[in-house]
């Protein structure tokens, strides 16, 4: 019993890495363009596809991949920025469904580029980590690694450079920061790349884990939005809380009940924070 609570922690804290990363992406799009990106999934799900190209097709390192995966994932929000989110700035309406329409262009390119099948997807590292009765797979234990660097490398990038506080103005107030300096056609590319980046990174991190197929969108792009509904729009603090108590109760219900019982949980959750608390658990904060 020890161990399978163990392993659930570790599961949890994993999946909890995960929402987080796509629910602070969604949350700065969101705050950079005023749209809801539908097509955010797709995005992680472009990131996974990239890994697995660079790793099984190319033979590139992991870290090689992940490297690309990031450049790759950053010129193509510039890309979608300028054509896509770009002419619908004052049309939040239009632009929102612009992305539903740009998250089935890149579906049903997937599926016909690679079909609708999943690919396994070679493990990162092999072996295990051994710590008593508790039994840990290097390449989960990377992977949580990895995206707790990212996380880091984030936060220190969104409050303690200048482009950070320069995004941050721009979230905040678009027609101040302009007065301040802010270069907002500069801004609105990196920034919605750097939002797409992060979703594409969790697509790669996680690729290992659950494989890859042109449908893998779809969840992580729910599960940021119940993150962003538990933690409050704009609440990075609110964020990481809520990203890791969906995913402790994921792990843990679908480990001693099962998975079915583990999203009537999640959305009863969500419910009673919308009753109780609607603007989230730590309310409205600075993104």
């Amino acid at each position: 019993m020890s161990f399978l609570i163990a392993q659930s922690l570790i599961n949890g804290v994993i999946l909890g890495t995960l929402y987080l990363m796509m629910a602070i992406g969604f949350t700065l799009v969101f705050g950079i363009m005023r749209i809801v990106n539908f097509a955010h999934g797709e995005f992680y799900m472009i990131g996974a596809f990239m890994a697995l190209i660079g790793v099984t097709w190319l033979g590139l390192p992991y870290a090689a991949t992940l490297a690309l995966t990031v450049v790759f994932a950053v010129l193509l929000g510039a890309l979608v920025e300028r054509v896509v989110f770009r002419p619908f700035r004052s049309d939040e309406l239009s632009g929102m469904i612009a992305s539903l329409g740009l998250a089935m262009i890149l579906q049903n390119g997937a599926l016909i580029f690679f079909g609708p099948d999943p690919q396994a997807f070679p493990a990162m590292v092999s072996g295990v980590l051994r710590f008593g009765d508790l039994i840990i797979p290097k390449s989960r234990a990377l992977t949580l690694g990895i995206g707790v660097v990212v996380l880091i490398g984030f936060y220190v990038l969104l409050m303690h450079t200048r482009f950070g506080r320069g995004l941050r103005a721009l979230v905040q107030d678009q027609q101040v920061a302009a007065l301040y300096g802010v270069r907002l056609e500069i801004m609105y590319p990196l920034g919605l790349g750097l939002g797409i980046a992060l979703a594409a990174v969790a697509g790669a991190l996680m690729a290992p884990l659950f494989g890859v197929s042109p449908f893998i969108g779809a969840a992580p792009l729910l599960k940021a939005f119940i993150v962003v509904i538990l933690g409050g729009l704009g609440s990075i603090p609110g964020a990481a809380l809520a990203a890791l108590l969906l995913g402790l109760i994921e792990s843990f219900t679908s480990s001693f009940v099962s998975a079915s019982a583990a999203d009537i949980v999640t959305f009863a959750l969500v419910v009673a924070v919308l009753l109780i608390r609607p603007s989230g658990i730590l309310g409205r904060g600075e993104a």
